[in-house]
């Protein structure tokens, strides 16, 4: 044997090594993250544990409402980040405690009202290549809440009439009345949103400091995933069918 053929030998074991990697695992992205991104990876997860499983927040809250603010040029980014969907996802033990606020909000002929939730990271990175600020933007080295699956941007409104509730300011203001600890605003205002403080937080969510509109679901530790949502209807079809 020569030389030429060894070389040519480690060069198709190490092809052969690729080609598997890209069929099962997603391959370390420039931040050295584990990133789930083909649906081999999202079968293991889900059968590792059924907490993993993603799903059309609507199903489990069908009577949530949704404003969903990347599927319009009508955002911080002034683009359409989202192709057209009327729906959102989230891991299902953040949906199910989702739904424990809806419930309770109901009573007070109050509703949810949601913004954003599952967010692929290749947007995360869109978004930090305008925003480069981790109060407002996800630092894409570490990932989301919104890129695992467990995050919210939500607010409330009236079922009377459909109008929101004043927060103080609009969903993604970046300066500090939007904070959490802001208090130089109406009593009425600070008010609602400790009502969506306290109902969020009583159901194992976390508030984010410089976002009053920002929670992420405390409980567990999830990957982070790259899945458009084609790929998450598609995903969520298979798992019924296994379930059945």
């Amino acid at each position: 044997m020569n030389r030429h053929y060894f070389i040519n030998f480690w060069m198709f074991l190490f092809l052969v090594k690729m080609s598997t990697a890209n069929a099962t695992d997603s391959l370390p992205n420039i931040y050295h993250l584990r990133v789930l991104n083909h649906t081999s990876e999202m079968k293991a997860a889900v059968k590792l544990s059924e907490l993993n499983m993603m799903v059309d927040v609507q199903k489990i809250i069908p009577d949530i409402k949704l404003e969903l603010a990347y599927t319009t040029p009508n955002n911080f980014m002034h683009t359409v980040l989202y192709p057209p969907t009327t729906t959102t996802y989230l891991r299902i033990p953040a949906a199910l405690a989702l739904k424990k606020v809806q419930d309770a909000l109901a009573k007070e002929n109050l509703s949810l009202k949601i913004w954003d939730a599952y967010r692929p990271y290749s947007v995360t990175l869109k978004m930090w290549d305008l925003i480069h600020d981790d109060r407002y933007v996800a630092d894409p080295s570490k990932g989301s809440g919104h890129n695992r699956g467990i995050a919210i941007d939500l607010t409330i409104i009236s079922l009377k009439d459909g109008k929101e509730l004043d927060m103080g300011t609009g969903y993604d203001n970046f300066t500090d009345s939007a904070h959490q600890d802001y208090t130089q605003l109406p009593e009425a205002v600070l008010n609602n949103r400790k009502l969506l403080r306290n109902l969020m937080v009583e159901n194992g969510f976390a508030i984010f400091p410089t976002e009053w509109w920002h929670y992420y679901y405390a409980e567990g530790q999830f990957d982070i995933l790259d899945f458009s949502f084609d790929d998450l209807i598609k995903i969520e079809r298979k798992q019924k069918r296994n379930v059945h």
